[in-house]
């Protein structure tokens, strides 16, 4: 962060929608109702939070909408002086029905296979998910301090890990998607796995997304 112009973070924030086998996205609900819980909390110092979108749950016919709302924030940040200095981040939310606790994911990988077709039919098999990037097995890592961010919410008592392997389905696709953006347009870029409400509580979850704000304005 340079001495000028003002330092603090915009953070926007993506969900999903349903998809086969989850009927309800705690994602969807995270992310639809955060503004609000923010607004009732206040938010950390220097943070500034920015759109909540909840995408379509869908690789390839889900891409348009995916690169408006990337592609927005950074217009935003270019079109407003004041936004000098400024640090955006993407923070992108995605269920794991199988987790017992949160996941922050360091990497994404450029392969695409889909163990179910997406919410738009789409059931793509070991196939790039960018090709001019090469062979299924490049990766993208996130430019955060996902060790340093695991262990600073661990600490407040929230049972949370970091993890190499964010799958191979949709929150992959658009995880890779996000970082190759990010690189590109020098701002950074998260994705976080929680489990379903009924492993860890609606309360508990967006107290947990409060203390990842947090976090990420007192990296700033």
């Amino acid at each position: 962060m340079g001495s000028e112009g003002p330092s603090g973070v915009t953070v926007h924030v993506t969900g999903f929608k349903k998809f086969h086998g989850v009927s309800e996205n705690p994602t969807e609900t995270i992310v639809s109702n955060l503004k609000e819980y923010m607004k009732k909390k206040g938010p950390p110092k220097g943070l500034v939070l920015g759109s909540c979108t909840v995408l379509e749950t869908a690789g390839q016919g889900a891409l348009a909408q995916l690169y408006k709302i990337l592609e927005s924030a950074v217009a935003k940040l270019d079109e407003e002086p004041s936004n000098a200095g400024r640090q955006v981040i993407w923070l992108h939310f995605g269920v794991n029905s199988g987790a017992a606790r949160f996941a922050l994911e360091n990497q994404a990988v450029n392969e695409a296979t889909f163990r179910c077709p997406d919410e738009l039919g789409w059931k793509p098999q070991r196939v790039p998910i960018i090709p001019a990037d090469g062979g299924i097995t490049r990766t993208r890592e996130t430019s955060l301090p996902v060790n340093d961010i695991s262990k600073a919410l661990a600490k407040m008592g929230y049972g949370v890990i970091p993890s190499d392997d964010a799958g191979r389905f949709v929150c992959n696709y658009v995880y890779y998607h996000s970082l190759r953006f990010a690189e590109q347009n020098g701002i950074k870029s998260l994705f976080v796995h929680v489990p379903l409400f009924v492993t860890i509580d609606e309360e508990t979850q967006m107290q947990f997304v409060a203390s990842l704000l947090e976090v990420l304005a007192s990296l700033n």
